[in-house]
């Protein structure tokens, strides 16, 4: 049985990060002891430690709580939803990729274009360009 303060402790997790995902329902909320104090059980820890390396790997809030509902026992879940649901996360962070990596190419240009001397900024190509309306 743990406090939240050990459990914070043991998981590397924010006191308030926990008490929202508490608030939030990702981690049931613990039951108290006598004195007051909510006591957090393996249960927890688990599912604790679960939403941190979901979220490590990019996953939303909303997807860590698709990905436990298809882990919580109740209806009949398949492996085929919890590949779907990973090949869909895939997906979107191939797009971001794709988004940072034509920022990249952007910024490579226009970054080209400055000397980086010491002459004014105002005049900077890089910054005329983020001016430029056409």
């Amino acid at each position: 049985m743990l406090t939240r303060g050990k459990l914070a402790t043991q998981t590397g997790c924010n006191l308030e990060t926990i008490r929202y995902y508490e608030a939030t329902g990702l981690l049931p909320v613990a039951a108290r002891n006598t004195s007051g104090y909510r006591i957090y059980g393996a249960d927890h820890l688990r599912r604790l430690n679960f939403i941190q390396r979901a979220k490590a790997l990019g996953f939303s809030s909303e997807q860590v709580r698709e990905l436990l509902d298809l882990h919580d026992p109740g209806d009949n879940h398949t492996r085929a939803a919890v590949k779907s649901l990973t090949e869909s996360h895939i997906d979107a962070i191939a797009d971001k990729i794709r988004d940072l990596q034509r920022i990249k190419r952007r910024l490579s240009l226009i970054s080209s274009y400055c000397d980086g001397s010491a002459q004014s900024a105002d005049t900077c190509p890089i910054l005329e360009s983020l001016f430029d309306d056409s």
